[in-house]
């Protein structure tokens, strides 16, 4: 038997490994309006704490690195619209956090008698950049626009506009 000897093998390094290189980030720019609804459908989120809840989702939204475009809580269901910068958390976490958030945030503040809940589920919708406008004006003009279109239907507008199939068994709890 024959054995042959050979030197130990250096390390084999890469000269693009070696030097410090400028690697290619990743960018991106989507603009998605949320929609949740209160559980039960009541009517409790009140002018008076409404705008220091608008202001603490805004805070949750800004710390996960995105931006607040717009936003407005009805008394039974908030609508917001985020442009979304960092795609390093899911959609589905996203709303996870500020629903759990939020709803520790109204407890803790008594906001309401008895518990506050969001309903299961959420409404998100995106947006083309030449929309951005027309968003932000629809969901600063919730006040009005409920005083002419129940939340009942403007969902279903949502839903058909954005050609999704949906069971009725699985929407909102609509009382109107």
């Amino acid at each position: 038997m024959c054995v042959i000897k050979t030197k130990p093998r250096k390390a084999f390094r890469r000269n693009a490994m070696s030097k410090k290189t400028n690697m290619p980030n990743t960018y991106s720019q989507i603009y998605l309006q949320f929609i949740f609804v209160v559980k039960g459908r009541e009517n409790l989120i009140k002018e008076s704490f409404r705008e220091e809840l608008q202001k603490y989702i805004t805070g949750i939204i800004q710390n996960k690195g995105q931006k607040l475009l717009s936003i407005y809580a009805n008394p039974d269901h908030i609508h917001f619209f985020v442009s979304f910068k960092k795609l390093d958390i899911s959609v589905s976490q996203f709303v996870k956090e500020i629903k759990t958030s939020s709803t520790s945030f109204i407890n803790e503040k008594r906001f309401v008698l008895g518990r506050f809940h969001w309903q299961e589920g959420y409404g998100c919708f995106s947006y083309a950049k030449s929309q951005k406008e027309t968003v932000v004006h629809y969901i600063e003009n919730q006040k009005e626009h409920h005083k002419k279109e129940n939340f009942r239907t403007e969902y279903l507008k949502f839903l058909k506009v954005f050609e999704i199939q949906y069971d009725e068994r699985y929407l909102f709890e609509f009382y109107d």
